[in-house]
Parts: structure tokens; sequence; C-alpha cells
């Protein structure tokens, strides 16, 4: 009987992470389909959880969740949001033509990879993660309406810590629900997204003020339409 040399062992070892990584895949597309339906939980509360810290989210639905905040959230995250599939290759491309030799300064990340992100991946920039999330983006746009991708990131993205949701925002900033909020209170929840364990939309600092009232002003502006 013919031994088995170098090469026939990495010929088995490549077909065994072949067929992990094809399973891992199917896992995973499983998972976002079922999330048609399936409440989702983040990888940032899947941690909590296992650490034993609190977690504050209601989920609610998408109706039940103000269109000003709707709005002021693709104002201020992904303004192309209902024409792109997934990933803004035109912003994606900028970006890279803009990185220094210490990488990209900014993402460019749309609410569909932030959702990707959030439900998949690990929160720290790095080139391996965006290489990952940019095929998730595209699966879940795939797969998902764009309502429902809306839906879920507005009820697992980071408002503070612990804290997860538009509902549970609303209610700990502003004293009531999320299907409440003001073009104002909207555009400050909005505003505090890229950096929501230092911002505060109940206590705004200038800065953030400013920002939220550029968010305001493009309320009436956005392009709604894939999510009414």
């Amino acid at each position: 009987m013919a031994r088995s040399g170098p090469l026939g062992f990495l010929g088995k070892l490549f077909a065994i992470v072949l067929c992990l990584a094809l399973a891992l895949l199917l896992g995973v597309v499983g998972l976002i389909f079922a999330y048609r339906y399936v409440t989702p939980t983040s990888t940032l509360m899947l941690a909590r959880y296992i650490q034993g810290k609190p977690v504050d989210r209601v989920f609610v639905p998408l109706n039940q969740i103000s269109p000003n905040l709707r709005a002021a959230v693709i104002a201020s995250e992904d303004s192309l949001f209902c024409r792109h599939h997934g990933v803004d290759w035109s912003a994606l491309q900028e970006v890279i033509d803009s990185a220094d030799e210490d990488g990209p300064a900014r993402g460019a990340s749309t609410i569909t990879m932030q959702t990707a992100k959030n439900l998949f991946l690990w929160p720290s920039r790095s080139v391996i993660r965006k290489a990952i999330e940019i095929p998730l983006a595209l699966i879940i746009d795939f797969l998902l309406p764009k309502r429902r991708v809306l839906e879920i990131y507005l009820n697992i993205a980071e408002w503070g810590e612990g804290l997860f949701g538009a509902e549970a925002a609303a209610r700990r900033y502003f004293q009531k629900g999320a299907d409440r909020l003001d073009a104002r209170q909207a555009a400050l929840m909005a505003s505090a997204l890229p950096n929501p364990r230092m911002r505060d939309p109940a206590h705004p600092s200038r800065q953030m003020t400013r920002r939220a009232a550029t968010i305001a002003a493009r309320l009436r502006d956005e392009d709604l339409s894939c999510v009414n």
C-alpha cells in the first residue's frame, strides 16, 4: 500500500478547511435568513451576557420607531441606503484613495455593513474585519428587505454602555418611546452613534449639537422610499 506523502496530507488538510469554511458560510447564510423572522442579538450583547453584565434593550418593530429617527440615522450614517446593495462602492473607493500609511481614517461603513459587524463581527477596526464585513453586507442586502435591515440595525445599535436599540435609548435619554421622538431628539440620537459611549444625546456637547443641527436640516431631503 502506497504511503501518503506531504502533498496528500496537505490535500486532505485543504479539503477539511474548505469543508469547514463552506459549513460556516452556510450557517451564516441560514442565520441571516432566519433574521427575517427571529429577533437578533449582537456580538456586543452576547459578550455582555457571557460576562454577566446588564443589557438594556427592548426590540420594537420599525413602525414603532419615529420616522424622524429613521431619517436622521440614514442622513447621518448612510444617505444612499435606499440606493446601494449593501456597500457604497464609491465611498469605499474614496476611503482607500485617501488612506495614509496608517490605514484609512474612516470606514465608509453603510448601515448594512454596520449591521453585519454588529451581528457577526468584533468592534475594533481592522483590514481583516472589513474584508469579512463587505461580503456579509452583500449577503444581508440580498436576503433581507431594506426595512428589515434598518429595523435590525436600529434595535441592536449601541447607544451607551450596555444600552442597545432605539427604544431603550429613547426611554433613557428622553423618557419617551422611540415612536415619539421629535426631529431634534432624533438628530441628537443619530449624532451619538459614531461614539455612543462618549456622547450623551440628553446632554450634548457643542460639537454634538452642531452635528445634530446639520442632520436635522437634512431630514426632509433623505430618500426613505425603501423603509416607509
